[in-house]
């Protein structure tokens, strides 16, 4: 079957986490994403242990339907290939230090001119200008800047950063996002245009509600741990096996909460008769819910709770959600090749995402992606001899 985007032709100069998320989800329907990675190869090609069959995890978590091209941007004749590739890309998207490409003669307003149709997309840490403008940005950097540290955690704990790199992965998909709205206005244009999107920006667009509460209160959001500033109840509770995450959002949802635990009293109380009721007596409703909580096993509590519309979640290790058997069932772990990693959470009817090929090696496709370019024998042994387009990874001095 055709994918969605068979036929879009990617140059992805980014690495890391934020960029290769975004093009692993484009490669994932379909379109040609070229890795281009620098001398040293993508970072993330060394973030472990584990590695397994050459890959680092983290590599492999965000590489796979790529084909890769080793490329020194740094020489004049590594641009001249670039710009030979740019000639039929649709997008190129990149994540270098601000001011990188401008130095090297390819910023936007270059490639714009030379290319018209071109969507280039760019990633920075907190844009080019402004009081942090230029600034290095990674995320749990950027969850401090943000604001995001400061509302994750409780007293006891004081700040902690969200646990897995949301700041970045959220940036990547509001990079994929731009990239297609582009894609779409260039039907009616015909003209290709420039993006960036910040780590900055993207981690303040996710601090909902907190700014918005703090805008029409005038009262600083506080640490909350697992509850919610504006629902209740909406916390994690112990229970006789595994802990209990309520969700509860709806006075007719806390009325069948009640009912289901035994206890259908405890709605008519008037201090948890409504939403905002509950809120002001959030501790007293913590205790007066621990009690029959206790006696369920969490996991049990949680499926009988879902099929009454109650929202609920037993917690579960990451193993035993991998193991999951509904995991299996939408289909969220699938295999590149040797390499086993999470599939595409969009599943489209007509046009599905194909089966996931592996996450290249270094440099695995050059030779083959110079020749789709034009690039003749001769001036492809010339790149490698040259170490325009090295074969093996070199270190950074």
């Amino acid at each position: 079957m055709t994918r969605a985007l068979e036929g879009m032709k990617v140059v992805d100069l980014s690495r890391v986490l934020g960029g290769p998320y975004c093009t692993q989800m484009l490669a994932d329907h379909g379109a040609d994403v070229i890795k281009v990675e620098p001398p040293q190869g993508d970072e993330t090609r060394e973030w472990g242990p584990p590695f397994a069959h050459g890959l680092s995890a983290y590599f492999a978590s965000l590489n796979r339907n790529k084909r890769s091209l080793a490329l020194d941007l740094s020489k004049d004749e590594g641009r001249a290939v670039l710009m030979r590739m740019l000639e039929s890309a649709d997008i190129v998207i990149e994540n270098f230090k601000v001011g990188t490409m401008e130095r090297w003669g390819i910023g936007p307003d270059t490639l714009q001119q030379r290319f018209p149709k071109l969507i280039h997309a760019r990633i920075t840490g907190f844009g080019s200008e402004g009081p942090l403008g230029g600034m290095p940005g990674y995320d749990g950097a950027v969850q401090a800047w943000s604001g995001l540290l400061s509302v994750n955690g409780d007293p006891g704990t004081g700040p902690v950063r969200v646990g897995v790199s949301i700041v970045d992965m959220v940036t990547g998909l509001n990079t994929a996002i731009g990239i297609l709205m582009a894609v779409e206005e260039r039907h009616r244009s015909g003209t290709g245009q420039f993006l960036e999107v910040t780590l900055y920006d993207a981690a303040l667009s996710i601090l909902l509600p907190y700014p918005h509460n703090w805008f029409i209160s005038d009262q600083p959001p506080k640490m909350m741990g697992n509850r919610s500033p504006n629902i209740a109840p909406y916390d994690l509770f112990p229970t006789a096996g595994h802990d209990l995450f309520l969700a509860v959002g709806n006075d007719r949802q806390f009325q069948r909460l009640c009912t289901e635990l035994g206890q259908p009293e405890i709605a008519d109380d008037p201090r948890f008769a409504t939403n905002a009721d509950r809120l002001d007596h959030q501790a007293e409703l913590r205790a007066v819910l621990e009690g029959p909580l206790s006696a369920h096993d969490g996991e049990a509590l949680a499926k009988r709770l879902m099929a009454v519309g109650i929202p609920a979640g037993a917690v579960l290790s990451v193993p035993d959600a991998m193991n999951h058997p509904h995991t299996a069932h939408r289909n969220m772990i699938v295999d590149a090749g040797r390499v086993r990693t999470i599939g595409t959470p969009i599943k489209f009817g007509r046009t599905p995402a194909g089966v996931p090929t592996e996450p290249p090696a270094f440099g695995a496709h050059s030779a083959v992606i110079l020749a789709e370019f034009g690039f003749g024998p001769e001036e492809i042994e010339t790149l490698r001899a040259t170490g325009v387009t090295p074969e093996t990874t070199r270190k950074l001095t």
